[in-house]
This record gives C-alpha cells, sequence and structure tokens, in this order.
C-alpha cells in the first residue's frame, strides 16, 4: 500500500489535534474531489514499518486526540489488509485515542458480506474504527458549513462509545 500525505498536527479531520494518514488509491473518482492525485494506487511514498512507526510516535503525546484515515479511500478492499494491520497496532497501543475513518463507501451495505468493500478483514477493520465518516463527496450537495463533512450527503457514524473513564 501507499500513503499520499501524513499531517501530524491535523484540526480539521476529526475532533481536536489528530494524525491524519492520507492513503492512495480510490476508485470512486468523485467530481470536485479534493485529493483527485490519491485516485493512483501508486501514489505516493511505500507504508512501510518505518513510517508506522513515525506515526505511532507522532500519536503518543496527549495533546493528540487519535489518527483519521483519508485518501484516497482507506477501505478499498486492498488498502484494508494492510491498514486493518496498523490499526490493531495502534488500538493495543493507544486504547483511548481515537480512530476516525473518512470513506466514499456507504455504511453499513457496503461493508457487508458482498458489499463493494467488503473483505476477508472488513469487520475486524471496522472494530478498530470509532467514527466513520460515510458517503461519496458529492460537488452539488457542497456545504463548507459542515463540521468535518465535505457533502451533506455524508454522516458522521459513531461505530463505537468512548466510556467515561
Amino acid at each position: 500500500m501507499n500513503y499520499a500525505n501524513i499531517k501530524f498536527y491535523d484540526i480539521a479531520d476529526g475532533p481536536g489535534v489528530r494524525v491524519s494518514l492520507f492513503v492512495s488509491g480510490c476508485t470512486h473518482h468523485c467530481k470536485g474531489c479534493f485529493n483527485p492525485e490519491t485516485w493512483d494506487f501508486e501514489y505516493g511514498e511505500t507504508f512501510t514499518e518505518n513510517v508506522q512507526n513515525r506515526i505511532m510516535d507522532a500519536v503518543a503525546p496527549s495533546y493528540i486526540s487519535g489518527l483519521t484515515l483519508l485518501g484516497g479511500e482507506p477501505m478499498e478492499p486492498c488498502n484494508q489488509l494492510e491498514l486493518v494491520k496498523f490499526l490493531s497496532k495502534v488500538k493495543n497501543k493507544y486504547p483511548h485515542k481515537t480512530i476516525w475513518c473518512y470513506t466514499g463507501y456507504t455504511y453499513p451495505n457496503d461493508f457487508k458480506d458482498g458489499g463493494r468493500a467488503y473483505s476477508n478483514v472488513t469487520k475486524q477493520m471496522l472494530s478498530y474504527i470509532d467514527t466513520l465518516v460515510d458517503g461519496e463527496f458529492k460537488e452539488e450537495l457542497k456545504d463548507i458549513s459542515l463540521q468535518f463533512r465535505g457533502s451533506s450527503n455524508q454522516r458522521i457514524i459513531q461505530l463505537k462509545r468512548k466510556s467515561s473513564v
């Protein structure tokens, strides 16, 4: 898997200060996409163990709320195969940090057996994600007043509730 960019101090893609990983590869090709270069699965750099370790270290400080996955398309089945192993490490090391994921696929239908984004690791992948922002970006529904979304058809779905510890 390749990645296009890492933002180590991102305040636009989820609550608080986050580390955001922009993966490469997307088959949606949304009109008006803000990152069309990431459609290419070969774009950017290889997502190596060294890169993963840099991200893990960047997530560590107490002022970092968590990790956000965007793209490209993190939920492309081939990207899930790589990301699920990484998310497992993040959740094991930082169980109180949140993981957000932006996807053009629609929950839950595209993630069910036989769905467009289904793979043998989809259920496990979703188990690590706290918040899913779903739905393709639709330029005709673009609304800059929406927090953490680009168009009004997109939904912010809490897959997990944080406990009040």
